[in-house]
């Protein structure tokens, strides 16, 4: 026979019953989440801060060896404390492709190749999502939290998007031509202090710049849509 229900109506008990919230999904990570945090931040400085110096008392295999062994040491802290696999195999990977180049250039300072091409990468890429009305902040903001592409039809949310992401990559503009005028003269020493001092620093206050951008957006995009 078919269950019943107080009301005679059948399978009406599983209203309110057998249905239980939805709490499978986990809360979606911010896009400083997903790169390791603040802490992640901090830890992609500990191999080039052990590589400069070991490079200019031992020279660069003992700098390379060092690197690599400070890269899995923070892998392995990172893993330990549940921190996330993906930023820390990405930060193990980055360091092995920057000792990599560092090898096969047999200087030093062949160990910020990668970063400085990459800077100039991603200047571009910032510049080309403005121009084709994609910002890239915007995108990603969005995509992070889950949401659609209705923020495209508001002007000024699009607006404080492309000024968002012009910041970014005034940031990635700003550490190549730096960077990159330092690897031309050889200055290992002021490369390292460069990649710190325009890294994590300047992503900071970029950040924070970003989150006050697209919290005044996010509000003006409700207000025209209410």
């Amino acid at each position: 026979m078919t269950p019943t229900s107080d009301t005679g109506e059948p399978g009406d008990e599983s209203i309110g019953h057998d249905v239980e919230p939805d709490s499978g999904f986990a809360p979606t990570p911010t896009v400083l989440e997903q790169i390791g945090g603040v802490s992640g931040l901090i830890y992609s400085t500990v191999p080039v801060v052990v590589f400069v110096p070991v490079n200019s008392f031992l020279g660069l295999r003992a700098a390379i060896v060092a690197a690599l062994a400070a890269a899995a040491l923070v892998f392995g802290v990172r893993i330990i404390r549940r921190e996330g696999l993906t930023p820390a195999i990405s930060g193990l990977l980055g360091v092995a492709i920057c000792v990599f180049i560092a090898s096969r250039v047999g200087d030093a300072k062949g160990y910020f190749l990668f970063g400085i091409w990459t800077t100039l990468v991603y200047a571009v890429v910032f510049v080309v999502s403005i121009l084709v009305r994609w910002p890239l902040i915007g995108v990603a903001w969005h995509l992070v939290n889950g949401q659609g592409t209705a923020w495209r039809r508001h002007g000024r949310t699009l607006r404080a998007y492309d000024i968002a992401t012009a910041l970014g990559a005034l940031v990635f503009a700003a550490r190549y031509l730096t960077q990159s005028e330092l690897y031309d003269l050889g200055a290992t020493g002021w490369l390292a202090f460069a990649r710190i001092a325009m890294g994590w620093p300047l992503t900071a206050l970029a950040v924070l710049a970003t989150v006050l951008l697209v919290r005044r957006a996010v509000r003006e995009e409700e207000t025209v849509s209410a």
